[in-house]
C-alpha cells in the first residue's frame, strides 16, 4: 500500500480500515463463505466508517477521499475480503457520477443517503445484446410531455437485488447531425412502478454479492431523472465515472493478490517437505520473489493512475493500464500461491480456494481486459500520452 503524501487525518482512515479487516472482518469470511451467509454486522461496520461516503463530498456527508487514499482504503478491504470491497465499488462510482455531473437537486436529493449506505447505487450498462459494446444498447427513454418512458433490460448488475439507486444508459433520442442515438445517464429509483429485479446469476466467485438482471417495463421517470441537464451527454459523464470504478478495481485486486501472496507466505513457512519448510527450496523462493514484485509493481501503476485522475489529468489510459495490469498480476499470484499449496490449494478449507475463484472477476469487471487494451492503444496511435510512457514526442 502506497500512502507516500498523505495526511495525519488520511492515514488514519487507513489505519481505521485496516483494524476492522483485522479484528473483525478476517476472523468471520471462512464461516460466512462456507455458510452463505449475509454479512448484516461487517455491513453495518463499514457503514459506521462511512466506506460508502468514499465518493460523496464533505457537504453531502461524505468522506471525500482523495483518490490515492480511496485506492488504499479498496485495497485494505479487499485484502481481508473481496465481498466488502465490491459492496462498494460500483456505489461509489454511482456517488462520484451525481456529484460530479449531477445537478445541485440530484446531488442533494441523493448524497446524503448514499454516505450513510442508507441508499444504495448500482450501474445498469449491459444488456443480454450488449455487452462491451454499449453503443449498441437497446434501452431506450421517450420523452412524453414531461416524464421519460423507459424500457429496456440490463443484466450483470453488481448490488442490483440491494441496491436502490440505479445508474441506467439509455438511448434518450437521435443526434440529428451524425444520425447516432443520443445516450443518457438516468438516476431511476428502483421503488419506481415498473423497474423489476429479475433473474439472479449464480457465480463461481462473490457468492454473497447479488449480481442480478434489471428489467424496466414501461416505467415513468421524471425529466429530473435525467443526470445533469443535457441529454445525449451519457458516455462522456459514464467513462470519466468508469475512470474511478477501474482505479477501484485494480486497487481491489492488488488486494487480492496481496491476500493471495500473504497464504503462499504463511503456507511456505510451515509445510515441510524433504526435511525442510519448502520455503528453504529456491524453486519456490523464485515464485515468492515473482509474485512479490507484481504486487507492488500493480499497487504502483494503481497509485499512479490515482494520482493522475486526482490532478484532474486525462486519465484514461493509466486508469485502463492499473485495472489491466492489476488484474493479470492479481490472477497469476493467486495461481502461483494454488501452487505452492500444491493439492490443499483446492480444498475449500484453505484460503487460496476462494481467493483463487474470486481473481476472475477482476478480469472482466469494469470492461473486459481486451476492451481495456484498445482503450490504451487508440491513446499510443494518437500520441496523445507520449509523457506517460516516457516517448519522445
Amino acid at each position: 500500500m502506497d500512502t507516500l503524501g498523505f495526511s495525519d487525518d488520511e492515514l488514519a482512515v487507513v489505519e481505521a480500515v485496516r483494524r476492522f479487516v483485522s479484528k473483525e472482518v478476517r476472523p468471520q469470511v471462512a464461516r460466512l463463505e462456507r455458510e452463505q451467509l449475509f454479512p448484516t454486522e461487517l455491513l453495518q461496520g463499514i457503514k459506521e466508517l462511512g466506506l460508502f461516503g468514499l465518493a460523496v463530498p464533505e457537504q453531502y456527508g461524505g468522506l471525500a477521499l482523495r483518490l490515492p487514499v480511496f485506492a488504499s482504503v479498496m485495497e485494505v478491504l479487499a485484502a481481508g475480503w473481496t465481498t466488502l470491497a465490491a459492496y462498494i465499488n460500483s456505489h461509489a462510482t454511482v456517488a462520484y457520477a451525481i456529484s460530479t455531473h449531477g445537478t445541485e437537486q440530484q446531488r442533494q436529493r441523493y448524497l446524503p443517503g448514499m454516505a450513510t449506505g442508507a441508499e444504495r447505487g448500482c450501474l445498469c450498462l449491459t444488456e443480454p445484446g450488449a455487452g462491451s459494446d454499449l453503443q449498441s444498447i437497446s434501452t431506450v427513454a421517450v420523452s412524453e410531455g414531461g416524464t421519460y418512458r423507459v424500457r429496456g433490460d440490463k443484466i450483470f448488475v453488481t448490488n442490483g437485488e440491494k441496491a436502490t439507486i440505479l445508474l441506467t444508459l439509455a438511448r434518450t433520442g437521435k443526434d440529428e447531425s451524425t444520425g447516432k442515438p443520443k445516450l443518457s445517464l438516468l438516476v431511476v429509483e428502483k421503488k419506481t412502478v415498473g423497474v423489476l429485479v429479475g433473474s439472479t446469476f449464480h457465480k463461481m466467485g462473490f457468492g454473497l454479492v447479488d449480481t442480478v438482471e434489471i428489467r424496466i417495463e414501461d416505467a415513468e421517470l421524471p425529466k429530473s431523472a435525467l443526470l445533469g441537464t443535457q441529454e445525449g451527454l451519457g458516455m462522456r459523464h459514464l467513462l470519466d465515472s468508469l475512470e474511478i470504478g477501474r482505479i477501484a478495481i485494480a486497487a481491489s485486486a492488488v488486494g487480492l493478490g496481496a491476500a493471495a501472496l500473504e497464504e503462499a507466505t504463511r503456507y511456505a513457512s510451515e509445510r515441510k517437505a524433504f526435511g525442510v519448510t519448502i520455503d528453504h527450496h529456491q524453486a519456490v523462493q523464485l515464485r515468492l520473489a515473482e509474485m512479490a514484485t507484481r504486487l507492488v509493481a500493480a499497487r504502483l501503476l494503481t497509485a499512479e493512475a490515482a494520482r493522475k485522475k486526482q490532478a484532474g489529468e486525462r486519465a484514461d489510459m493509466l486508469s485502463a493500464m492499473a485495472k489491466l495490469f492489476a488484474s493479470e498480476a492479481c490472477a497469476q499470484i493467486a495461481q502461483d500461491s494454488l501452487r505452492i499449496h500444491g493439492g490443499y490449494g483446492y480444498i475449500n478449507e484453505f484460503a487460496i480456494e476462494r481467493i483463487y475463484r474470486e481473481a476472475p472477476l477482476y478480469l472482466v469487471g469494469e470492461g473486459t481486459n481486451d476492451i481495456n487494451k484498445l482503450v490504451i492503444a487508440r491513446r499510443i496511435m494518437e500520441g496523445a500520452d507520449a509523457d506517460t510512457l516516457g516517448l519522445p514526442s
